[in-house]
C-alpha cells in the first residue's frame, strides 16, 4: 500500500506506543495529525496473529505512510510475543553460552526465526541487537540479555543477530548506545552513573557499537558517563557527538523510552532536550496519549540530516530471503546441544 520512497515530509520525530489491542478513535485522530515516524508494540497490544496484523495495518493507515512498527523481541525476559502462539526463547546470554564457539551461527538462526514471526505479523523492526558488554556487577535487569563480557565476542554475535533480522525483512535497532553494561542500577527506575575513563570505555563499551556503526538504527542509553558529561546520555550533546564521531554511527538515533524513571522532569521538556542534544527521534512507550501529545509537540517533525537518516533507515527494509524454518529450527537445536 505504501511503496518505499513515499513522501516523508512532515513526519513526527517520534515513535509512539499504543494503549491496547485496537486503536481508539482518539488515538486514530492523533496519529493522523502527528504522522509519527513509527510505533512500538508491547504485550498489552498482543492478542492473536490476526489482531496484530489488523493493528499494524491500522497504525500505518493512521500515520499515512509505511511506518516502521517496532517491538522488543530479544527473547528471555524481554519478549513481547510468547508461547503458546509464538516461540519462547532462552535468555540471550544462556544461548550464547550453550552454543559456545558456534554462538554466531546459533544467534543468526534464532533471530532469523524471530524475524520470520515478526514479518508475518506486519512488524518490521526489532530492538536488537543488544551489544552492551557485560561486567561482573552488571545489574540483573540487563545481564542475562547481554551476549558476553568480551567486546569482540559481543560485536561478532551482534552482527549475526542484525544479519538474521535483516535477512528476514526486519530492521535491527542496536542498543544501548554508547554502552550500558557498566550500569549497576536499573535505568527503568534509577539513573546509573559510569565513572570509567573515556579511553577505557573506548576499548570495551564503545567497541561493539563501532563495529556495528553501519546499522540503520540505534537506541540511546539512559545513564551518565561522568568522563563526558554530567547529563544523561540521551540528553547530552557531548555524548551524541561521541556516538557520531568517536563511534562513527550515522544511522537514525532514537532515545530509549523517554518516560523511564532514570530521567527526571516532564515529558515535554525531556523530549525537547533529547532532540536538542542530537537524537533524531523520541521513543515514548507507555501508550498514555496525554504524554504522547507532549512528546509529539516537543519533538516536532523530521527535517535535515535527521530526515535523511530516517529515509536511509526505511530504505534498508528489504523483502525477506527464502528460508526453511523447520530446517533452521533443527539446526539451532543441534547447535545448542554443543
Amino acid at each position: 500500500m505504501y511503496p518505499r520512497g513515499d513522501a516523508l515530509n512532515a513526519l513526527g520525530a517520534c515513535i509512539l506506543g499504543v494503549g491496547a489491542t485496537e486503536l481508539t478513535e482518539e488515538e486514530r485522530a492523533f496519529f493522523r495529525k502527528t504522522r509519527p515516524f513509527g510505533y512500538i508494540l508491547f504485550a498489552r497490544n498482543v492478542e492473536t496473529p490476526d489482531q496484530l496484523r489488523a493493528l499494524c495495518s491500522d497504525l500505518r493507515d493512521a500515520a499515512g505512510h509505511n511506518a516502521p512498527i517496532l517491538i522488543d523481541q530479544e527473547g528471555g525476559r524481554v519478549q513481547r510475543l510468547t508461547g503458546p502462539t509464538w516461540r519462547d526463547w532462552l535468555p540471550p546470554m544462556e544461548q550464547v553460552q550453550l552454543a559456545g564457539e558456534r554462538a554466531e551461527e546459533a544467534m543468526y538462526a534464532r533471530y532469523r526465526i524471530i524475524a520470520h514471526e515478526l514479518y508475518d505479523l506486519g512488524i518490521d523492526a526489532n530492538c536488537a541487537p543488544l551489544v552492551d558488554v557485560a561486567e561482573p556487577d552488571t545489574h540483573p535487569f540487563l545481564k542475562s540479555r547481554c551476549y558476553g563480557e568480551n567486546p569482540h565476542t559481543v560485536a561478532a554475535v551482534g552482527h549475526a543477530v542484525a544479519q538474521g533480522l535483516l535477512d528476514g525483512g526486519v530492521l535491527p535497532v542496536v542498543k544501548h548506545m554508547p554502552g550500558h553494561g557498566r550500569a549497576t542500577v536499573d535505568s527503568h527506575f534509577d539513573l546509573p552513573q559510569v565513572d570509567a575513563a573515556l579511553d577505557e570505555l573506548d576499548e570495551t563499551d564503545f567497541a561493539p557499537f563501532r563495529a556495528l556503526n553501519t546499522l540503520p538504527m540505534g537506541m540511546t542509553a539512559h545513564l551518565v558517563y561522568s568522563a563526558c558529561d554530567a547529563a544523561a546520555a540521551t540528553l547530552s550533546s557531548p555524548v551524541m557527538r561521541l556516538i557520531r564521531e568517536r563511534i562513527g554511527f550515522d544511522g537514525l538515533i532514537m532515545t530509549d523510552d523517554i518516560s523511564m524513571k532514570a530521567l527526571s522532569g516532564n515529558i515535554h521538556d525531556l523530549s525537547a532536550q533529547a532532540i536538542a542534544a542530537g537524537c533524531d527521534v523520541v521513543l515514548h512507550c507507555n501508550g498514555d496519549i496525554g504524554e504522547a501529545r507532549q512528546v509529539a509537540d516537543a519533538s516536532a517533525t523530521l527535517s535535515g540530516t535527521a530526515l535523511d537518516r530516517a529515509e536511509r533507515a526505511l530504505a534498508a527494509r528489504q523483502p525477506p530471503n527464502e528460508v526453511d524454518i523447520p530446517a533452521l529450527e533443527a539446526k539451532l537445536a543441534q547447535l545448542l546441544k554443543g
